[in-house]
Parts: C-alpha cells; structure tokens; sequence
C-alpha cells in the first residue's frame, strides 16, 4: 500500500511508524521515476527479445532472466520499504547503495543489453552507438584502472565529503546519488565481466586481481563507517525517533551492509570473472594446439613453446 510519509516538522523520514516484518513485507510508495525507470528498462528488453525471436533468432533465457531480475531490484530498492524508510534509518540507505552500485549492474549486465540492442537498433542508431564504443573517452573510461576507481570511490564521496546530509534533505540530489551509484557500477561491471563488446577488453585475470581488491575495500569502507564519526547528526536527530535501533547502532548496521553485504555480491561476480577466465584459457590452449598441429603436418621447425619448459609439457606433440 503506497505511504507518504509527511512531518510536520518537514524533516524527510519523519513520523513514520515502526518498521516491522509487516510493514517491510508490505508497505510501498509510488516514485514516479522509479517505476517509469522500470518500465523503459524492462519493456524495452522485452521487445527487443520478442524482435530476436520474431526475426527466426534465439536469445537465451538465463539473459532474460538475469536482465529482469536487476529490474526488479531497482524497482524493490526504490519503491519498497527500504525506500520510504531510506530518510528514516542508515541501514536502509546503504542496502540502496549496494544493490545499486554491485546488485542491480552485475544482473544487467548479465542480460547483455548492448548485444541485444546492436541485434535490433535501427544500423544508424547502432553505427553511432558503435563509434561511441571505439572513442577515446570510452576506452579511457573503460579501462582497468578508471573502472576500478568508478566502483570503489563512490561510497566514499558519498559518506566522507558531506554529501550524503545533502543526500537526506534534497530529493533532487538523491535521485542523482541514485543514477551515479547505477552507472558507475554498469561502467565496472560491464567493462570487467565483458559479455557485451567493449572498448577497452581486459584479461580475465587482471579483473579478478581488481574484483578480489574491491572486497577488500568494501571492508575498509565498512570500518570507516562502524569506527566512524556518526553522520548527518542533525537530520536523524530532528527525527526524534523513539523506535528501531540509535544511530550508533543503526550505523554500525549499515556498515555491516556494506562490509558483508558488499562481499556477499561479489561472490557471484568472481565466480563468472573465474569461470570466463578459464573458457578464454581454454580457447587459447586449443588455438595453440591447432598452430602445433598445422606445423607438424606442413614439417616446420619446431615452435619456441615446445621447448619452454613452463609449455613444453602441455604443448608437446603427439
């Protein structure tokens, strides 16, 4: 049921009731943006899926599904509880920012739009798309190092330059939080995980060096904001809450969020990164056999690899 919490104070968050199993399960607010946002995002996928198999083509169904999952998520972090209480409690702020800047990008991604658009864009549209992929400012961009920093220094801006009080008072500044924690999470992730073209392509092992020390920040990350000064003070104080956790502890809760939630969705991005590594490296060991065994048959002298004893092993003839 939608709930428009208004104060008559005019603090954003203020009056709400308890946030119980109930009303978490239950309560909704109709965002505009959000819920259009959902809407172009996942009717637009639908049509260009229903194109693909109109046309005598196939596309594959863990892409779809894993392109309306992030939907979805965008749409729960955005109209469900955790966003009429996101001006109420931290912990709910920060549940937002890990779905928006690792949850949501890692199930886009993994629908690979930018395929799927290249298969049925009209050729202009997908012409200009394609020289916006090969620009110099896509590839600078893309590559390993500005992708990690996009991934990394958002939550720190965020929380350490006095950003997020701003965040809590201005709805227009939220919603630019909002899209800047999504867009730079699809920069890394789609970069990195490489399912659709890229700029900049990487390997696979690099990315999983990078990915192995975004966890890592999420921990410190999680400390600065568990060891930390408490903030926006003033906002949670003109709140005057008298249910649900202190500030302390609602901080600390959030980063846990951060720390553990952080980690916990970057399992499954490892775990891709792992698995397209090893299928690249696959790739690569069956090129170089074809190469050993097409000089073997025209009697070439031998390829220096056969002799290097780090290759000789797995690349001897015969």
């Amino acid at each position: 049921m939608p709930v428009h919490a208004l104060a008559a104070t005019g603090v954003p968050g203020a009056g709400l009731p308890p946030l119980t199993l109930v009303r978490a399960l239950t309560v909704w607010t109709a965002r505009p943006a959000v819920l259009a946002g959902g809407a172009v995002l996942g009717g637009g996928y639908l049509a260009g899926v229903r194109r693909v198999l109109g046309a005598g083509g196939a596309w594959p169904t863990r892409r779809l599904v894993s392109f309306l999952a992030g939907v979805a998520a965008l749409v729960v972090v955005g109209a469900s509880a955790i966003a009429v209480y996101d001006d109420t409690l931290f912990w709910t702020r920060a549940l937002q920012g890990v779905v928006l800047l690792l949850v949501a990008p890692m199930l886009l991604a993994g629908g690979a739009p930018l395929t799927l658009a290249r298969g049925t864009l009209p050729a202009p549209v997908v012409g200009r798309l394609g020289t916006l992929r090969r620009s110099r400012v896509a590839r600078a961009a893309s590559s390993p190092g500005m992708a990690t920093v996009a991934l990394i220094a958002p939550p720190f801006v965020l929380y350490l330059t006095g950003l997020y009080p701003l965040e809590l008072r201005n709805g227009a500044v939220s919603g630019l939080v909002s899209v800047a924690l999504l867009a730079a999470g699809l920069l890394y992730v789609v970069s990195r995980l490489q399912i659709d073209p890229v700029p900049r392509p990487t390997h696979h092992g690099l990315t999983l060096g990078v990915a192995i020390a975004e966890m890592v920040a999420d921990g410190v990350l999680g400390l600065v904001l568990w060891m930390g000064p408490l903030l926006a003070v003033g906002h949670y104080a003109a709140l005057d809450r008298a249910w649900g956790p202190d500030q302390r502890t609602d901080q600390a809760i959030g980063a846990g969020v951060w720390w553990i939630g952080g980690d916990l969705a970057g399992l499954p991005f490892l775990g891709a990164i792992a698995v397209r590594f090893a299928a690249s490296d696959a790739r690569e060991a069956r090129r170089v056999d074809a190469e050993l065994d097409a000089a073997e048959q025209a009697g070439r002298p031998r390829l220096w690899w056969e002799d290097d004893p780090r290759f000789a092993d797995r690349f001897r003839r015969g």
